[in-house]
């Protein structure tokens, strides 16, 4: 028994080059068995019939393409509660006037429905798989509550449990010991939960708020642990401005000097890197996290995104947090991802759609180190979805391609698989009720919105 995706368009690579073919994909457990597109001979139905026998769903995927999920790279999925609070502000007074005050009144409760709130919308909008950068740590168990929203919700997530010892909020600070200890517990009770969808990693918020033991010891545990470390990295020039007064280097060279490079390390933003920092990467295997949206939201740059490529760095997408984004639609990344390059460069050529998908997919699962996701092919995971074509916003359709990046959206995406199982059915997610979970998260947000911002004039 197994579940058919049949007639789609199926996303293929010739090289660099994305192609859409029309085929099918066959299901077994939680792997893609067969993948059979139309090269242009005449089409042969028998096999495709003869599994529609065998199978225990069917997926008609007529005029919708049908894609390896998105690997939204970069999130805080707690920010489901924070977003619109405070628009047309800056890094540092978006954080003081928004994310920390509300961040540190929030319970144990909050902090799974955020976190669902935040699942469910990255599901509904194509990513399969998110990771989440948690560094808000005032009630004991806020991280088990992420991973138990990731549970219910059906996506493939990884929580950076995230740390900052220095020069930060200081309710938002903690010790090294704590840090470890607490690494130690959720790795023993999380890691590769449910056949694996579930995966703890580290998480280190800056460097101008972490130390260099904090750094060092990281490096070494994500080491032993077989674990990568994503960290915030010249997202803004105030921020590589704070790392020059307190080390006298810019963030690469100090993070350098700290051990903290390699395959399993990715740098979200990059926004403010330097042609020296650049080449510093591109020999290390360092992945680097592009939050197009959140950047331009907050005004801390546009990356240098298609230099990033020449190089041959390895470049990840993301929708970073509901709170600078304000959303988690991937569709929607990919978009400005193509325009903000253009822009930036005055070139319209400047970057292609097979570029920005590859990013989305397989940049992601590069990041992660992993090799069975962002790809549909026989052994891979089956984490797929299905993006209706046959919209008016839509169509008519010259290249599929075009059409995702440039017209689709988060609200076409008809139908999600992670690790072989519905998790979203024509656009309704199959494992929980939307309506309960948006009308307690509804409710909670606003007690604490009025509890913290009732006659303020500062959100």
């Amino acid at each position: 028994m197994g579940i058919l995706i049949k007639d789609g368009w199926i996303l293929t690579w010739n090289g660099k080059k994305a192609e859409f073919k029309r085929g099918y994909v066959w299901v077994e457990g939680n792997l893609i068995k067969e993948v059979k597109v139309d090269e242009g001979e005449r089409q042969d139905n028998g096999r495709q019939k003869v599994l529609e026998q065998q199978c225990s769903l069917v997926i008609d995927a007529k005029n919708c393409a049908v894609l390896p999920g998105f690997i939204n790279a970069h999130s805080h999925l707690f920010q489901t509660y924070i977003r619109g609070l405070a628009d047309d502000k800056p890094l540092f007074m978006w954080l003081k006037t928004a994310v920390w005050p509300l961040a540190l009144n929030m319970t144990e409760e909050d902090f799974y429905l955020a976190a669902l709130i935040g699942c469910l919308e990255n599901l509904k909008c194509g990513s399969t798989t998110v990771i989440d950068m948690h560094y808000v740590h005032t009630v004991k168990a806020s991280s088990d509550m992420v991973l138990q929203a990731m549970r219910d919700a059906g996506i493939r997530g990884y929580l950076c449990r995230t740390s900052a010892d220095q020069n930060y909020h200081p309710p938002l600070m903690e010790d090294k010991d704590t840090v470890f200890k607490e690494m130690d517990r959720l790795l023993s009770k999380w890691q590769r939960e449910t056949g694996g969808r579930l995966n703890v990693a580290l998480g280190l918020l800056n460097p101008w708020a972490c130390s260099s033991e904090l750094v060092r010891t990281a490096a070494e545990y994500a080491r032993n642990n077989d674990i990568f470390i994503q960290i915030h990295v010249a997202e803004s020039e105030a921020v590589v401005q704070k790392t020059i007064e307190k080390y006298g280097q810019r963030n690469v060279d100090w993070l350098k000097a700290q051990g903290l490079l390699g395959e399993n390390i990715q740098y979200v933003h990059g926004v403010w890197l330097e042609d020296d920092e650049l080449e510093v990467l591109s020999q290390s295997g360092v992945s680097l996290v592009h939050c197009p949206i959140a950047n331009m939201y907050l005004a801390s740059g546009a990356a240098r995104v298609t230099d990033w490529l020449k190089k041959d760095i390895n470049v990840a997408l993301a929708t970073d947090g509901p709170g600078s984004n304000n959303s988690q639609d991937m569709l929607e990344v990919l978009k400005f991802t193509a325009c903000l390059q253009k822009l930036r460069t005055m070139d319209a050529a400047a970057i292609s759609c097979d570029e920005v998908l590859c990013m989305a997919t397989q940049g992601g699962a590069r990041a992660l180190g992993r090799e069975d996701l962002g790809v549909l092919r026989e052994g891979a995971k089956a984490d797929i979805i299905t993006v209706r074509l046959d919209r008016p916003h839509i169509s008519p359709v010259h290249r599929i391609e075009s059409a995702l990046i440039y017209n689709a959206n988060g609200g076409d995406v008809d139908t999600v698989l992670v690790d072989g199982r519905v998790v979203v059915w024509k656009g309704r997610s199959t494992l929980v009720d939307e309506e309960e979970i948006w009308e307690k998260a509804q409710k909670r947000a606003q007690t604490l919105r009025r509890k913290l911002y009732e006659g303020s004039q500062g959100v």
